[in-house]
């Protein structure tokens, strides 16, 4: 995931290179230049003179609406991931095995590509892709069995670590953003909502033990293969925070897992 995240955050620099490129010709074309004057009058009663000063200022035109496609690297969110069980914090006896520790269970993704279209300077609609990790930082010492009819684990021999249990997609969130004007310090409120797609790239345990040292398995572990959910992100500028929510079961093809969903939150950065 590291190399990934760096791959993608290399993309995302190269992506805002030409971005800004771009903006900076946008800029030179849709500026207009104006005469700020200033008239001052010398004298008293009718004999008066007026002298003007002035000087040309650069006003940049107001943004057009309009498509927008290319590499991106915004939305990048941290957050914390918690598991509902059928609407409860409290996970069920069929569930304890997914015990977790809440600081050390997160939530990560960005997005890397992104098309969009803007009605007006207040409204923008569009469409992302991106990748988003699930980090479940397991409680006890198991191994979850791979390749079984159902979610299945087994307790483990050793003492671990590190025990995480994660999941991996590709992610389409469609996003509807309501921003406010524009303030004196550049900045301006975003309210972001919308629908969000997940397909299924990998499942992974890394568990870490002084008898095997740091291993890595991989396998779907029946996590969902389609996930679909909401979003809502509230921002300031580049930073805000966000709150998501899967309407599907977190695995598939696993009764006694059914109803368990997964609800994560916390900062954004990058609009």
């Amino acid at each position: 995931m590291k190399r990934l995240i760096l791959a993608a955050i290399f993309c995302g620099m190269m992506g805002s290179l030409y971005a800004e490129q771009i903006n900076t010709d946008t800029i030179k074309r849709d500026t207009t230049i104006r005469k700020k004057h200033v008239r001052v009058r010398i004298g008293a009663g009718g004999d008066t003179t007026s002298v003007s000063f002035g000087k040309k200022i650069r006003a940049a035109a107001k943004p057009k609406s309009g498509f927008s496609f290319g590499l991106t690297f915004t939305n990048l969110h941290l957050g914390f991931a918690t598991l509902l069980d059928n609407g409860s914090f409290t996970l069920s006896p069929a569930n304890d095995f997914l015990d977790y520790r809440q600081i050390k269970t997160s939530n990560v993704g960005f997005d890397l590509l992104k098309i969009g279209y803007r009605f007006n300077d207040n409204f923008k609609l569009s469409l992302a892709g991106g990748f988003d990790w699930t980090l479940i930082r397991l409680k006890k010492n198991i191994n979850i069995v791979p390749d079984v009819p159902t979610l299945t684990y087994v307790p483990a021999t050793v003492n671990y670590s590190k025990n995480r249990f994660s999941s991996n997609y590709l992610v389409l969130p469609l996003s509807f953003d309501i921003r406010t004007r524009e303030y004196k310090d550049g900045k301006r409120f975003h309210f972001v909502f919308g629908p969000e797609a997940g397909f299924l790239i990998d499942g992974m345990q890394k568990q870490i033990s002084d008898e095997y040292g740091k291993k890595k398995n991989f396998n779907d572990f029946h996590f969902t293969r389609f996930e679909y959910g909401g979003f809502a992100r509230i921002a300031y500028g580049d930073l805000g925070i966000y709150a998501k929510y899967y309407f599907n079961d977190m695995f598939e093809n696993s009764p006694a897992q059914k109803g368990l969903k997964n609800f994560n939150f916390g900062l954004v950065l990058g609009f």
